[in-house]
């Protein structure tokens, strides 16, 4: 299957430059499609493009607009934003090396493919990969996707380049928002052990193979169902782990494997009466 080009330019290490081509490394989606249909008379409703005054248009006739006002708009034709004289919109040209473990997780966006454009670029590019791979860290430079730039981060991978784009500051949220009213009052350390000795059980290495879109399964086996005039099937609820028995849940945990707690740990204090049926969630620290 040939692959379109999310863009197509050229990358340049100083003065070595040569014609690339980005292509996404991710498809969009699921296989499960669905359409919005009207129960009424089973029709597929279609989305029409339309003016309150004129009514339907031709979409390949609008252009983009940009607001400054209430009802007043700075109108832009593709031809004119692509006229905008920003040297990423047709070079990729690397900026920097830096180590990758100073880039947070938080900041990698989308996976992109990056190849030579045809077997004269070849060489070029082999020249500019090897390179970047004898550095050891990953490059950064500057490429506009779907009218933005965006920064990428650049390393070789086999025969090519993989390149993901890479978040600004202004995309990420800060943590203290969300995280700054957790309780930093540690857990039992106990508690903690056991729940070590649970997720050294459960290690194992990384295989994409093994991990299938469960949900998407769930909807095409739930389709295949209603075809056959069946009624779905809900899946229940869990229930929180009650505080008073973390421990005991902790401990059960284990039994599976036919591993104790180790000697010195605490077990978990008898519930008051007046405890007896709370729940909440257990808290945990702050990262």
């Amino acid at each position: 299957m040939a692959y379109r080009p999310t863009w197509q330019g050229h990358l340049r290490l100083s003065l070595v430059t040569c014609p690339v081509a980005l292509y996404t490394a991710t498809s969009s989606g699921g296989e499960v499609h669905f359409n919005l249909i009207n129960p009424e008379t089973n029709n597929r409703i279609r989305m029409i493009t339309t003016d309150p005054d004129t009514g339907p248009v031709e979409r390949s006739s609008l252009v983009k607009g940009y607001a400054v006002a209430k009802d007043e708009y700075i109108l832009l034709t593709d031809e004119e934003m692509k006229s905008v004289k920003l040297e990423s919109t047709k070079t990729i040209d690397i900026e920097r090396f830096v180590p990758e473990e100073e880039i947070d997780r938080l900041y990698w966006d989308n996976p992109y493919y990056l190849a030579p454009a045809g077997a004269l670029a070849e060489e070029a590019f082999g020249v500019i990969r090897e390179a970047m791979r004898s550095e050891g860290k990953i490059a950064l430079g500057r490429v506009v996707l779907s009218t933005r730039e965006r920064l990428l981060a650049l390393e070789p991978r086999d025969q090519g380049i993989l390149a993901y784009s890479l978040r600004t500051r202004g995309e990420v949220r800060a943590m203290r928002d969300v995280f700054g009213a957790i309780s930093d009052k540690a857990p039992d350390p106990a508690m903690v052990d056991i729940a070590r000795r649970i997720i050294e059980q459960k290690a194992g290495p990384f295989d994409p193979d093994q991990f299938v879109d469960r949900y998407e399964e769930a909807l095409k086996a739930l389709i295949a169902s209603k075809q056959k005039g069946h009624k779905p099937v809900r899946a229940a609820e869990p229930e929180d782990t009650n505080v008073v028995d973390l421990m005991a849940a902790l401990r059960a945990s284990l039994k599976g494997s036919g591993a104790e707690p180790r000697r010195g740990a605490r077990t978990a204090k008898r519930p008051a009466a007046s405890e007896k049926g709370k729940r909440a969630t257990p808290r945990r620290r702050a990262s």
